[in-house]
């Protein structure tokens, strides 16, 4: 039996886990689900095309700028570089080594799957995209990699406004990558599952370390 309330968070960190960690598979096999119908249609969903067609007639230029600040902050060396080694300064700075470590695994993760995946489908992008990006539209990396740090510095840092922001970040991100035409709307959803299933996967494992980090008495 838990002596003390830490030990009885511990014991329940280690059950709770099973639920999430269900739900990150699901998730995953939703995307593999996705992906199945992708290949065997060879071309846009209705939906697709519908949302497509709405978000790039008659475009708002304030939008529109918006997008573009969202494509170049997603992607490239700020997103390969910048975004995992200053997330883990910031972290280690914060005495989370831990939480360094969730992060940098999750995100690579999540890159790792999403650019297998793109490799596996290689779903053509629309041929409206204004922007300059690589083959594979199928899923979305910038919106995988929003997903992901959501996740990440919610359970991280449990805090209630940064899950909020994670939330309409992770929207943000959808919405830029199909306004600039370079993903198709189901592109965004399978991003989305792709880069929550990886963040929970990975919290799966270090969730006790986690816990234990959080509970530590701060010098």
């Amino acid at each position: 039996m838990p002596r003390t309330r830490d030990e009885a968070l511990l014991v329940h960190a280690k059950i709770v886990r099973l639920w999430p960690l269900t739900g990150a598979l699901v998730a995953l096999l939703l995307v593999a689900a996705l992906a199945g119908l992708v290949l065997l249609r060879g071309s846009p969903f209705e939906a697709d095309s519908a949302w497509m067609s709405t978000v790039r007639h008659d475009p708002n230029s304030l939008l529109m700028w918006a997008s573009f600040v969202m494509n170049y902050l997603g992607g490239g060396v700020i997103a390969w570089i910048i975004i995992p080694l200053g997330g883990a300064a910031g972290l280690l700075l914060a005495r989370k080594p831990i939480a360094a470590v969730y992060w940098l695994v999750s995100l690579g993760l999540s890159a790792a799957v999403v650019q297998g995946v793109k490799q596996l489908v290689g779903r053509d992008r629309p041929l409206e995209m204004l922007v300059v990006s690589d083959h594979g539209s199928f899923p979305s990396g910038h919106t995988a990699n929003a997903a992901t740090i959501a996740v990440v510095l919610g359970i991280a840092l449990r805090r209630t406004w940064i899950w909020v922001i994670g939330v309409l970040g992770i929207v943000a991100m959808a919405l830029s990558r199909t306004y600039v035409g370079a993903h198709w709307l189901t592109d965004t959803l399978a991003g989305t599952l792709i880069g929550i299933a990886a963040a929970i996967i990975v919290w799966a494992l270090l969730g006790v370390p986690l816990l234990k980090e959080r509970l530590r008495p701060r010098a």
